[in-house]
Parts: structure tokens; C-alpha cells; sequence
């Protein structure tokens, strides 16, 4: 009677794990899927010629394809040029912050020396100022230095945050200590643990600390906009904005889609090639002590 019951007990817990798994997976994929659909929609728009936008039904499957839409946007402004000036400064930001905010994390938690908590605190006391605060004295120092509509004149300012170095603080202090001792023992010098022992360890922090910074760069509208005063350097946001406002009337929603979805595409392809590296970084801050 004891092993038919403990048989059946088993069943159950059996049936009730896979009843939960089955569960878990089932609002994942409809979180999924309900994050999907407005991409997919805006992409279904900006490939459907213009009789079929204004239809009552939807269609989430077109029923024919056209380009005109995308046609009319890269003929209405410099999309290349646009996009170009974007992702150079995007790439700019994210590659100052990367070596400039490792090496302000790595100085306060591997390094003794005094008032290292004091600058900490103080950057993050940094993060409760609102950034439109700066605006004014960001614009007046880069037009007395002459870097007014330069790429140089924009990386600058956005360089400067502070969720960099509070995120890789969070990572560099909890490096196993024994390492760096073994490393010291072994005649390393404090530039080679940083180059050599912590970067290299340190690559999953350090690429979602990347990603976080492209994409935050790559969405940046009002500071490049007080900055840069040419439409030959304007980035993909300012310029989207507008061709909106200048060609994209009711009549034109198929154009707004493909604008959007212009904006969209890289920063998709970006996140899907560096998810994996998110993931770990993830694990090794819940599994590193």
C-alpha cells in the first residue's frame, strides 16, 4: 500500500513540475509575443502600398509588398549620412566610457588610497541631478573650446555619466581577491592585473556596460540637437524627426513605420548578437564571490 502510494505521490510531483514548467513557458512566450506584435505590425506598414494602409481590416500579413515607402524616405534626406554620423558617435561613446569608466571602477576597489568612498558617493550622488540641468553649461563650454557640430564636441558630454562606473563597481569588487594576489606573486605589475587578469574576466560586464551605452547613445535626441547646428551631421533620431514633421503628414503613416523600423533594425541586431554576454553577466554577478 506504501509503495502505490509513494508511486502515486511521485506521479503527481512529476506531473505538477511539468505542469509549472509547462505554465512558465506559456507566459513567457505571450509576454513574447505581446512585445512582438507592435514590431511586426510596424513592419507589415511600412511595406503596404498606400490603399491597403487605410483599410479597416489589418493586415499583419500583407497582402503585396511595396518599397515606396522606404524609397521616399531615403530620397526626402541623407539616411546614409545620417546613420553613419550615429553610429560613429554611438561607437565613439561606448568606446571612451568602456576604457575611462573600467579604469575609474578598478582604481576604486582594487586600489587603496584616501577618499576613494568619498569620490563614490559622489558620483553617485551624480545620478539625482536631471541632465537637462547641464545643458546650458555643457553648450557653453564646447562652444568656447570650438567643438560646436563635431562628433568630438557631442562624445565628450555624453562620456561623462556615471552608471558606468556603478555598474563594473558592482563587478570589479566582487573579483576573487586570490587571483590578484596569485598574479602579484607571479611579478604582475597594477597595469597588467587591470589589462591582463580583470578586463579579460571582466568581458561580460564590460560588453552589456557596451551594449547599454550604444543604445542609450544611439537614442539620444536633445543634447546632439543643441550641439550639432549642420543637417550634414545630424544623427538617425534628429533627422527622423524631421523628414516626420516635414513629409510625413496623415496621409504619409507608411513613411513613419519605415522610419521607425530604419531606427529599429540596428539596435535589434546589436541586442541578438551580444544577448548571450547580457545572460552571463548576469550569472556572474549572482555567482562570483
Amino acid at each position: 500500500m506504501s509503495t502505490v502510494r509513494s508511486t502515486l505521490n511521485e506521479t503527481i510531483g512529476i506531473d505538477e513540475t511539468r505542469l509549472r514548467k509547462f505554465g512558465v513557458y506559456v507566459a513567457m512566450y505571450g509576454a513574447g509575443i505581446l512585445f512582438f506584435l507592435p514590431y511586426w505590425y510596424m513592419a507589415t506598414q511600412s511595406i503596404l502600398p498606400r490603399n491597403l494602409i487605410f483599410d479597416r481590416n489589418p493586415h499583419l500579413i500583407p497582402p503585396a509588398v511595396t518599397t515606396t515607402w522606404y524609397e521616399q524616405l531615403f530620397a526626402a534626406a541623407p539616411m546614409v549620412q545620417w546613420i553613419i554620423n550615429t553610429i560613429i558617435l554611438a561607437g565613439g561613446v561606448t568606446v571612451v566610457v568602456l576604457v575611462i569608466d573600467s579604469m575609474i571602477a578598478f582604481a576604486l576597489t582594487r586600489l587603496k588610497w584616501p577618499g576613494r568612498r568619498l569620490v563614490f558617493v559622489t558620483i553617485l550622488a551624480s545620478f539625482m541631478i536631471p541632465a537637462v540641468v547641464n545643458l546650458i553649461p555643457i553648450y557653453t563650454i564646447i562652444s568656447s573650446l570650438g567643438l560646436l557640430n563635431t562628433y568630438i564636441g557631442v562624445i565628450l558630454p555624453l562620456s561623462g555619466g556615471a552608471l558606468g562606473v556603478f555598474l563594473l563597481v558592482q563587478f570589479f569588487k566582487d573579483f576573487p581577491k586570490e587571483l590578484e594576489e596569485a598574479a602579484q606573486l607571479d611579478g604582475f605589475s597594477t597595469v597588467q592585473i587591470y589589462a591582463k587578469l580583470i578586463l579579460p574576466m571582466m568581458k561580460p560586464a564590460m560588453t552589456a556596460l557596451a551594449l547599454f551605452t550604444f543604445i542609450s547613445t544611439w537614442n539620444q535626441f536633445v543634447l546632439p540637437l543643441v550641439l550639432l547646428q549642420s543637417e550634414s551631421m545630424y544623427t538617425l533620431p534628429i533627422g527622423l524627426v524631421t523628414v516626420r514633421d516635414a513629409y510625413a503628414t496623415t496621409s504619409q503613416p507608411g513613411l513613419v513605420m519605415a522610419s521607425a523600423l530604419t531606427a529599429s533594425i540596428p539596435l535589434l541586431v546589436l541586442f541578438l548578437a551580444l544577448q548571450k554576454h547580457l545572460i552571463r553577466a548576469v550569472e556572474l554577478q549572482g555567482t562570483v564571490e
